[in-house]
């Protein structure tokens, strides 16, 4: 306290000069209209730039949960949507009606994406949701645009994807405008291009065709977008398209990803395989 008081004595002079100076601002603002007018206005631009500021950070942080929380509906829509193409078929052929296990046999998880390889030959994507999510080897992967991959292989809660972009993974797809089939398949060198084979020659197709998968495959449900026709060609003495293919899917920014579960896909490949295995007489 001594130490104070003698702090204070000694700096008298400047504490007086520092009250009076205050006390005079104060003054000049408050009895002059148009000083007072600027540094209202001042004060508030600083302080509504500084809430600006404030506001942009705070909108910032949070877009990782509202990101998250446009993934889980994502997956929910298309969930909803795989079932409505399915009741949508249903009215287009007379007389046909889908089982009701059929047409909802695709339960869609959403995923992150920890880590993943555009650059090899081979790519493979690791997702964090593993066998204790219901996850599974040979389950597909699409994102919010189009086909990802599918899966390779699970710890509990760590998942290898096989990439679309490998070398030796094709996808069954067709034509959307007029379910032309044929196959996709990376050839290693493009990761925004690949390519499309098994489309005659003598079939019509147009540059910014839709490509999506067929029906005809275990993994994805169809009409889940690949990607659009970039380039058509024909090679010489081939009786197929020469089809580049631009994917819908941006591996560079990708970030979620939907796992798909086709609860039926174990009971048609054992029917099959046993089918397979019948000898005909």
């Amino acid at each position: 306290m001594y130490q104070l008081i003698q702090f204070i004595s000694r700096q008298r002079a400047f504490i007086l000069f520092a009250i009076l100076e205050v006390l005079s601002l104060w003054f000049f603002y408050s009895y002059n209209n148009y000083p007072n007018a600027i540094f209202f206005n001042t004060t508030n631009y600083y302080a509504a730039k500084a809430l600006e500021t404030s506001n942009s950070i705070t909108e910032y942080s949070n877009l990782r949960d509202v990101n998250k929380d446009l993934a889980t509906e994502n997956s929910r829509l298309n969930q909803l949507v795989s079932k409505l193409q399915a009741q949508q078929l249903d009215k287009s052929i007379i007389n046909y009606k889908a089982d009701s296990a059929v047409a909802s046999r695709f339960k869609f998880v959403v995923a992150k994406v920890q880590n993943l390889t555009t650059t090899q030959f081979n790519n493979y994507i690791t997702i964090d949701k593993g066998s204790a999510d219901g996850l599974a080897p040979g389950m597909g992967v699409i994102s919010s645009t189009g086909v990802v991959g599918k899966i390779k292989s699970c710890s509990e809660h760590i998942s290898i994807v096989i990439s679309i972009l490998h070398s030796e993974y094709s996808v069954s797809a067709k034509l959307k405008r007029n379910n032309e089939i044929g196959s996709v398949k990376w050839d290693g060198v493009n990761p925004d291009i690949v390519e499309m084979t098994e489309v005659s020659r003598y079939k019509a197709v147009k540059i910014k065709d839709t490509v999506v998968t067929s029906d005809f495959n275990y993994v994805f449900p169809p009409n889940i977008t690949i990607g659009y026709v970039k380039k058509v060609g024909v090679k010489a003495d081939q009786t197929f398209h020469d089809i580049e293919v631009q994917l819908a899917t941006n591996f560079h920014t990708l970030a979620y990803v939907y796992v798909i579960n086709n609860k039926l896909m174990n009971e048609q490949k054992t029917l099959e395989e046993k089918t397979n295995d019948v000898k005909v007489k």
